[in-house]
């Protein structure tokens, strides 16, 4: 292995990129309004166009985006109507000057290098400002031309550049914004001289996760990095440097490119899988070769989910499902949903906040005969207790609560999720007191399924082996019974067991 660099140079590059703004590789500019120090903007993403007009009652408007250090852009203002002046400005997010320019009618800069990467500004005003006379409506476009290839840029997927590897610069650095289970592949090609390539790819420690001389069989000294799966969601150091580092001769101009691989590659397995929101619906092909495709969403404990699979018009797939945790444990599956052979996990209820996969596959997976197009969708209709009576509390299968009765508190109420078909068993005993446990079981529109007051004798309650008739929200209530002839109320301590019977 030979490796050229110093964790004090990797940490550098590494922490202008990290502390110099948001970076990010693919993601789309955001269009949302942002807080920035000239004020409140309006989102302009890259390949967009804003309407907008300058008068006495509105000399200036500001628009915000989101950039990266290094990136070459073009701003067009057009004249559509009047006789607007303008004058434009951009500041970064610190409020410091990266350009300015006025003209008497349309304007363009061409081209613009950001400093730092971050949040934007772009002021547009007119000559005088709100003393100025000119007014006009205006079309402003902010076009990305692509990186620089300065030491030191942010690349986007996609990006290629021409730098060069001198005696003076042996070693050149490009920063990037990688999520998990991305498959990226870069080249650095020599275009001049004798240039001897060589790539490197480091993590945010300056950790070397891979690097090359040359592709292997080509013939060329050209290096190249293909199908490179990220490990971790996070920003990534690209060297482009030459055979040897400092100590190498040779030296020329290069081109170096940075992409993602093939989406071949994508949703073979739970690394790589596919990213998928609530709402969002997505399509798929199953065959021999792939006979199942994995997707990937973040889900809070309690979100009710449902994922709906639904066979298309080419081939005879017969569709299976399944939902898994972060270990890739199953925790449920559907094969057929109804009278179809389409499959459907409905209303699902995570158990805990975190990632969780859904394996969209075949009846009899590997060893299945079917094939064919897919449509696949997800819902989270968010937590299952949000519905809940105010003040009821949470109880679990296989918990235990204390509680008490008294005159002040002659009842609690307990909430719990259930799903048709489970066996419970409730039991309410007194700890201390004289109090006379009664205990209620209701469904989730406070109907009173079932109710005990001496089931597990000496005055405790008990409802024993009750089958949930749907799935959905319960509730518990543990309250004194009551003598319609009177008497005087009981109360003291309780111990509330809430059981799932499998026997």
């Amino acid at each position: 292995m030979r490796r050229f660099m110093t964790w004090a140079t990797i940490f550098c590059i590494f922490a202008t990129a990290l502390f110099a703004g948001t970076v990010v590789a693919q993601e789309p500019t955001p269009e949302p309004t942002i807080g920035t120090p000239a004020g409140e903007g309006i989102g302009i993403a890259y390949g967009a166009r804003r309407q907008g007009e300058i008068s006495d009652a509105s000399p200036r408007e500001v628009f915000v985006f989101e950039g990266l250090s290094g990136e070459l852009l073009r701003l067009t203002l057009d004249i559509a109507e009047g006789d607007l002046a303008p004058v434009v400005l951009i500041v970064d997010q610190n409020g410091r000057m990266v350009k300015s320019a006025e003209a008497g009618g349309s304007l363009r800069l061409d081209p613009l290098r950001l400093p730092a990467s971050g949040v934007y500004t772009i002021i547009v005003s007119r000559f005088g400002g709100s003393l100025g006379t000119t007014s006009g409506r205006y079309q402003l476009e902010l076009d990305r031309l692509g990186a620089s290839a300065d030491s030191g840029s942010a690349l986007r997927y996609g990006d290629s550049v021409i730098g060069e590897i001198s005696r003076g610069e042996p070693q050149i650095y490009y920063t990037f914004r990688a999520n998990r289970g991305d498959v990226l592949t870069m080249q650095m090609q020599r275009l001049s001289g004798d240039l001897d390539p060589f790539l490197q790819v480091t993590d945010g420690t300056g950790r070397i996760l891979i690097e090359n001389d040359e592709i292997i069989g080509s013939g060329s000294l050209d290096a190249a990095i293909n199908s490179m799966i990220v490990d971790a969601s996070g920003v990534y150091v690209i060297i482009a440097s030459r055979w040897g580092g400092e100590a190498g001769n040779s030296a020329g101009d290069f081109l170096l490119t940075l992409d993602t691989a093939a989406n071949s590659a994508l949703g073979t397995s739970a690394l790589l899988a596919v990213p998928i929101e609530p709402g969002q619906t997505v399509s798929g092909t199953l065959s021999d070769e792939r006979y199942a495709q994995f997707y990937r969403f973040e889900g809070r404990r309690d979100d009710v989910v449902s994922i709906r699979m639904s066979r298309t018009s080419d081939g005879n797939l017969d569709g299976f499902l399944a939902i898994a945790d972060a270990s890739l444990r199953e925790l449920s599956s559907n094969d057929d949903a109804g009278s179809s052979q389409n499959p459907a996990i409905e209303n699902f209820v995570l158990p805990a906040d975190g990632i969780y996969y859904i394996i969209a596959t075949r009846y009899e997976r590997a060893n299945g005969t079917t094939r064919g197009g897919y449509m696949l969708q997800m819902e989270n209709t968010g937590s299952v207790f949000s519905s809940v009576q105010t003040g009821s509390l949470r109880l679990e299968y296989g918990t235990s609560v204390v509680g008490y009765v008294d005159d002040n508190a002659p009842e609690t109420l307990y909430a719990f999720q259930g799903q048709q078909g489970d066996i419970i068993t409730l039991a309410m005993s007194r700890s201390d007191g004289n109090l006379d446990p009664f205990l209620s079981l209701l469904d989730g529109s406070m109907n009173v399924l079932a109710s005990d007051d001496d089931g597990a004798g000496q005055q405790n309650a008990r409802i024993d082996r009750f089958t949930l008739p749907a799935t959905g929200v319960y509730y518990v209530r543990a309250a004194r019974f009551t003598n319609p002839d009177g008497g005087i109320p009981t109360s003291g301590t309780y111990l509330l067991v809430l059981a799932q019977r499998f026997d």
